[in-house]
Order: structure tokens, then sequence, then C-alpha cells
């Protein structure tokens, strides 16, 4: 038994999983993680950080564990706000969950539970860790797939995992949910954050235009049957201009949209919904196609640059010239597919087995050896 420091989010799964580790016989201390100060781009109604804590606060009562709070946003907004906007103003589509997770839950959190005594770090993912003979510890889907949330964990390295608990990882959200009713939880009915961590739900485009200019632009449609589609690039943007399509539209900026984004396009009187395929924050300009099965959203592969390359198994990495099959996905919930990856020297090629959608620059690939994770990457094109 160990002294364990749960990040307490004031959602029902790492109540949960607090309680797992009381019961389990644990020294366990919570912590909420205060990530963010400005409520004016918060929707007030999708919990806030006050009443998060607040809800932290009362579970770690319930389970008679001491609790705090503990001010990361200085960190916070140096290393994953800012590379937000970043990401946004050249283009590509950041991913800041993925970031949060390697940068703020398991490296700055983890390094206050250190100071608190604790071994461990523990968290309400629905993961599996486990540790082979050889002493590689294995990141696995967890038991509930349809809440696997393997792929927000495919930056962590070898000494992340050594210290990471996921007592919910072999549940189901179910038996989660039903557990914190029978434990009278206050946090058993509370519906999931869908918003960035620890901040909550965000408007988006308002959060954005904190630091990115409003500047009207032209949407232009393209017809699927333009020439410059090839569907056997790997890594390729499409070569578009203005002159290529027809004007449907205006925007009020490239950066605040991504690759396969139908919402907030405001163009009616289509056939079928237009899809975004294809950005130019150089002349601010967004190119739509209709339908999900425009020529323009589909992709055959993907590059990672070498830099970009990370193991989380680091025994399983590639040597120059090396090829593999695997499994792949680039979005959450995505259901994994099958690729083929390829070490080069500019680094890593991955071709599809089927063309994917929406791939977008700067999303994190994430390749799995069936349910285990065995490393990801940022997508370069």
């Amino acid at each position: 038994m160990a002294r364990v420091v749960v990040g307490l989010s004031g959602g029902v799964d790492s109540s949960v999983a607090a309680h797992l580790l009381v019961e389990q016989g644990h020294d366990v201390i919570g912590l909420f993680m205060r990530n963010w100060v400005d409520d004016s781009v918060i929707l007030d109604e999708d919990c806030p950080w006050i009443e998060d804590s607040n809800d932290a606060l009362l579970v770690a009562e319930k389970l008679n564990i001491p609790f705090q709070v503990v001010d990361m946003s200085a960190d916070y907004k140096t290393r994953i706000v800012d590379y937000m906007f970043a990401e946004y103003q050249s283009g590509r589509t950041p991913n800041p969950d993925v970031l949060c997770n390697r940068e703020v839950k398991f490296d700055l959190f983890l390094q206050e539970a250190l100071k608190l005594g604790a071994s461990h770090v523990a968290t309400g993912h629905y993961v599996q860790k486990t540790l082979s003979d050889d002493g590689v510890y294995h990141l696995n889907a967890g038991a509930d797939l349809n809440k696997d949330q393997s792929y927000f964990l495919c930056q962590l390295n070898q000494d992340q995992l050594k210290h990471a608990l996921f007592p919910i990882g072999d549940m189901q959200k179910s038996e989660v949910r039903a557990l914190a009713k029978s434990l009278d939880l206050v946090t058993a009915d509370k519906k999931d954050s869908q918003g960035l961590c620890f901040i909550g739900k965000v408007r988006l485009p308002d959060f954005l235009q904190q630091q990115l200019e409003v500047k009207q632009g032209d949407i232009v449609e393209i017809a699927p049957d333009w020439q410059g589609f090839n569907l056997t690039a790997i890594g390729q943007k499409w070569s578009l201009s203005p002159e290529d399509g027809k004007v449907v539209g205006q925007h009020q900026g490239a950066h605040f949209f991504t690759i396969g984004q139908r919402k907030g396009l405001l163009v009616g009187g289509k056939a079928e919904p237009l899809f975004v395929i294809a950005t130019d924050t150089t002349r601010n300009v967004i190119y739509v196609g209709q339908g999900e099965s425009h020529p323009g959203l589909l992709r055959k592969g993907l590059r990672i640059d070498g830099k970009d390359i990370h193991w989380v198994e680091p025994d399983k990495a590639l040597a120059l010239g090396e090829e593999r099959s695997i499994l792949l996905r680039f979005r959450y919930r995505q259901p994994l597919f099958k690729a083929t990856m390829l070490i080069d020297k500019q680094g890593m090629q991955i071709t599809f087995n089927e063309p994917q959608k929406a791939v977008a620059a700067g999303q994190f690939a994430a390749w799995y050896d069936k349910n285990t994770l065995i490393g990801s990457g940022v997508i370069h094109g």
C-alpha cells in the first residue's frame, strides 16, 4: 500500500477512482487542479471550475481523505494555451487534451504529488496499465471500449506510466455510475465534461479571439472533379487557389477552422452539407466541398517528422528502412483502422489500407498493437 494523489476533477470517474484506492488501503490525497482563471469564455451552465472544485471537495469529505486545490494556471497558459494559439494561428489543428496529459497531469501534477511523499498519481481515465516481465509498462485500452481514453495518453513515457494508476480502467461506465450512486457521491449523476481539460466547456471561437484576429475572408467551394486531387499522395496538402472554385460565402478567420469541420460555415442552399477540405491562413481562404464522400476530405496516408515521433514503448521503435503493419487512429473514439508505417530519413510515412477522412496537420496519430498503444506522433501533413 502506498500514498497516492488522485486528480479529483469534480467528475464521477475520478471520484470512483479515489474510492477504489481508499478501499484498497492506500493513503489517498485528493488534489484539484485549477488550470484556468478567465471565466469570460466558459459556458456557466457546463461546470466551471468553481463548481467542479466544490464537488471534488464534497467527494473528498465523503471519502474522508485530505483535499486541496493547486493552482497551475500560469504553467497551463505557457504549456497548453500558448501552444493552442500558435497552432491555430499557423492553420494547424492542436489537441490540447493530449498535451495536457503529457505536460500537466503527468508532469507538473506528478511533481506536486512527489513533493507530498506520494509514489503514484491516479486519474479517472478509462485505460489499463500492465507491467511485463521485461520491465516494460504497457498502456492498454480500457475495458469499456466505448469510453477508451488511451488516445489522450498517447504521449506518455515509461517513467510517467511507472507513477500512474488508472483504478477504473477495468470497469464499464455503467458500473462506475452505479457504484457512485451506491456510495451517494454528489458526482454520481453529473454529466461528463465536454470541454478542454480541467477548464469546462468553452466557446472555442471566443477563446481563440482573445489573441487571434477576426479577419473576413472567402469561403471557396471546390467541385469533386477538380483535377488536383491525388488520393495516393502521402502527406501532401492540396495546392488550391481561389480560382479553382467558386466563392460561396464569407468567414471571420481561416485560423478558426479545421479540416473536416462542418459547423460554423453558415452557407446554405446546397444539395449536401459543406465540409472544410483545406485552409490557407496566409491568404485567409477556406476551401470546402459538398458531402462526406468529397475527394478533398480523403487521404491515403500521412507523414510525421522524425523529431515528432514518440514511442510509448521504446523497445518497439523501428530502425531506418523498417516497415510494420499497425492499427491507427488520429481522433478520439475513431475506430482503429489498418495501416503500414515506414521509417525513412525524414521521419515516418504511414499508408492507410483504406482512405480516411479529415486528416489534419497538428493532430496526434496514435498507433497500436491490437489494443495496446505503442507510439504516437504529430501529423505533419
